[in-house]
């Protein structure tokens, strides 16, 4: 590549995975005196190369998940640095220079995952950062300088550290956008700095030995704040200062020891996601119907009956996820099953006998999980298929008329649910040993399991009677597909970490691509793109995407949508494969890329032998000398034919079509040598294209 002469123009290099563990590196790097980023990630360095030092115009350096024990050498010299991302190396306090923090660019520093015990020495004086990651180290505390002069942050993580406090000059923070302090002992920390930050959008207090007392006792200030995570800690009820967030959207507070909800959460007006898994909640108030825009709701290993749960949560009309595995529900509200948008259902390891069989009309639901309810009988579907609603009666005298009781028992449960006994309805479902009621209510479930295995052992009856020998398979059994093999096509840790992945349709196979090209399509290629994300329960999460260019040949069309499906059986995930076309992408999509998207002409060959027309150009040239033959190009038109350029051999204009491969017989040109055959791309000057992203060769 070197002779070619393209090095100096080259504007990124990514030689992540090669092995320069013994030293060697390449030298042809330094011919790239253009180079704006270069990766270097998992390689095995020990120590940065000294070819670094010729990349002057090099501005974003990365080398990831290597041996560096320092960073010492040539990075001071490189004028343009703004990103250094080291994380995932051996890097101790020394081998930090102070030197780098002198670079007037530099706004990224990432030393996560490092062996670091406190913070890098002169790090105050890098006055443009505005991204800090130190996060998983051994950092115990922040001097108060830091602060001082970094007012510029906008992204700052802490977590996974030792700090027991925080600085109070981190009031002065007010660009702060994120912080996460996930993982940190600050049970005598009192955050008085949060209500200072108010352009905070995103605070992760995860395992900070956060309780009521050691909160802030307002928020008020923080009208950006969306994204609150206070999960895995001492909390008993939900801090009152997380019911001012006006435009609250996401807040985890699971695993924690919360045992009621205050009424006070109708003001959560905006909230899609609520996490309160792994507490101490007994039931959920009335009020929770009235959070209109709540998409997600997760309850896992509670303390929930049915009781517990609202009649109204039908209310929840953009309601997609419902979990309430872990707890001790028997029966569910139908009115959960009038939620149009519901797509997650989890319902398992509970004691559920039965479910409503307006569970049917789930029309959106893609996951129902009752797995572990041992007692569960699946209601059939109705025989009249054009209702849009089934209510079943639940009433008392209805289900001992089912269990076979004797009339005077149906008689005196009628008897004894009367007006003057509202709450008779309750007290069938509550299982409270020394009571009447209890008794009722177990012969009642114990009928509707009865009633509902009968049933069920018919079908399976006729089933054997319309199949010998055949086996009656379960209405799950069908539903789990075998595991292929797709790690020809996405590595194994593809998915694996939060953040952004995407692949190009290139001779039917998928190529990643570049950071620095994300968000940049050509038109006539095709892309698959990935979001790896963390879910309010902590679990990874994805949205797959396969965008078709304008442009785009039909294999490519096919096998972005074919691979698009490889890597959600790769990934196991559970999200949709979403298409989306040149020119008319979704907003969720262009969110992805922050609504910056650009197109750019051409794109990579097509898979398929494709066979091009070949164009001819009609050239004239002069041919004049006696012994030396030589040839001129001139003008194609009649008045280059000069007679006074006639010679006895060769004076004469001659016309070429074409670019034959052919050599011209010696014959047909009196004087010139038979050795020297007609060039194969004519007298022209020769030019080679390429369709793609590589620019013009000359």
């Amino acid at each position: 590549m070197e002779a070619t002469g393209v090095l100096p123009f080259v504007r990124g290099v990514d030689l992540s995975g090669n092995d320069f563990k013994g030293g060697y590196f390449p030298e042809n790097v330094k011919a790239m005196t253009s180079l704006r980023w270069l990766k270097l990630n998992r390689t095995g360095l020990c120590y940065l190369p000294e070819e670094l030092a010729a990349l002057q115009k090099l501005e974003h350096l990365s080398v990831s998940h290597n041996n560096l024990t320092t960073l010492h050498g040539e990075l001071s010299s490189l004028p343009s640095l703004r990103a250094i991302v080291a994380r995932a190396n051996c890097l101790k306090n020394s081998g930090v220079p102070d030197d780098i923090f002198k670079l007037d660019d530099l706004s990224v520093l990432d030393l996560s995952h490092n062996q670091l015990t406190e913070c890098p020495r002169e790090l105050e004086n890098a006055k443009n950062m505005l991204v800090l990651n130190l996060s998983h180290n051994s950092i115990d505390t922040i001097p108060n300088q830091l602060f001082i002069n970094l007012t510029d942050l906008l992204y700052l993580d802490l977590s996974e550290n030792r700090l027991e406090s925080l600085p109070p000059q981190m009031r002065r923070l007010v660009h702060l956008q994120t912080l996460v302090l996930n993982g940190n002992p600050l049970l005598h920390a009192q955050l008085r700095q949060l209500p200072a930050m108010t352009a905070l959008q995103t605070l992760h207090l995860r395992s900070t030995q956060r309780t009521q007392s050691n909160l802030p006792t307002s928020l008020e200030g923080l009208s950006n704040l969306a994204d609150v995570d206070l999960s895995c800690n001492d909390l008993t009820r939900v801090p009152e200062c997380l019911y001012t967030l006006p435009s609250l959207r996401r807040l985890n507070l699971s695993s924690n020891q919360i045992t009621e909800l205050s009424l006070c959460i109708d003001q959560w007006v905006h909230v899609e996601t609520l996490n309160l898994s792994r507490n101490q909640l007994t039931s959920l108030p009335s009020a929770i119907c009235k959070l209109s825009k709540l998409k997600k709701l997760y309850l896992n290993s509670n303390k929930l009956d049915f009781d517990g749960l609202p009649s109204g949560i039908g209310k929840l009309a953009n309601l997609e996820e419902f979990m309430a595995a872990s707890n001790n529900l028997e029966l569910i509200p139908e009115s959960l099953c009038r939620c149009p948008k519901l797509r997650k259902l989890v319902l398992n390891k509970n004691r559920l006998v039965t479910l409503p069989e307006a569970i049917h009309f789930l029309t959106e639901i893609e996951v129902l999980d009752v797995r572990e309810n041992p007692n569960l009988v699946m209601p059939p579907k109705p025989a009249d298929r054009a209702a849009e609603w089934y209510n079943i009666d639940f009433s008392l005298q209805n289900q001992l008329r089912l269990a076979g009781a004797s009339p005077a028992t149906v008689a005196a449960a009628a008897a004894g649910s009367g007006p003057k006994d509202p709450m008779a309805r309750k007290m069938r479902l509550r299982r409270r040993k020394d009571s009447a009621q209890d008794d009722q209510a177990k012969q009642v479930l114990k009928g509707m399991s009865d009633v509902a295995q009968e049933k069920n052992k018919k079908q399976e009856e006729s089933a054997d009677a319309r199949a010998p020998g055949g086996k009656v398979r379960r209405w799950d059994q069908g539903l789990e597909k075998p595991r292929l093999d797709y790690s020809e096509f996405f590595t194994e840790d593809v998915g694996q970490l939060p953040g952004l992945t995407i692949w190009q349709i290139e001779n039917f196979v998928p190529v990643l691509v570049e950071e620095a090209l994300h968000g940049k399509f050509y038109e006539a290629d095709c892309y698959i793109v990935l979001k790896t994300f963390l879910d309010d329960s902590g679990s990874l999460n994805w949205e797959i995407y396969y965008w078709i260019g304008g442009e785009a040949t039909l294999d490519k069309k096919a096998c972005s949508a074919i691979h698009a499906v490889n890597l959600r059986n790769y990934l196991g995930a559970e999200c949709r494969t979403v298409r989306e076309e040149m020119g008319d992408e979704s907003e969720e999509f262009l969110q992805v890329f922050d609504n910056d998207i650009s197109y750019i002409e051409g794109g990579t060959a097509s898979g398929f032998y494709t066979v091009e027309d070949t164009h001819y150009v009609t050239r004239m040239y002069r041919v004049y000398g006696k012994k030396n033959i030589k040839l001129e190009p001139v003008p194609l038109k009649g008045a280059s034919l000069d007679p006074r350029n006639m010679s006895r051999h060769a004076g004469c204009a001659w016309s070429a079509r074409g670019t034959s491969s052919t050599p011209l017989p010696a014959a047909s040109m009196p004087g010139v040598p038979s050795a020297r055959p007609w060039p194969k791309t004519g007298w022209h000057s020769l030019v080679r294209k390429r369709k793609g992203p590589s620019s013009t060769v000359c």
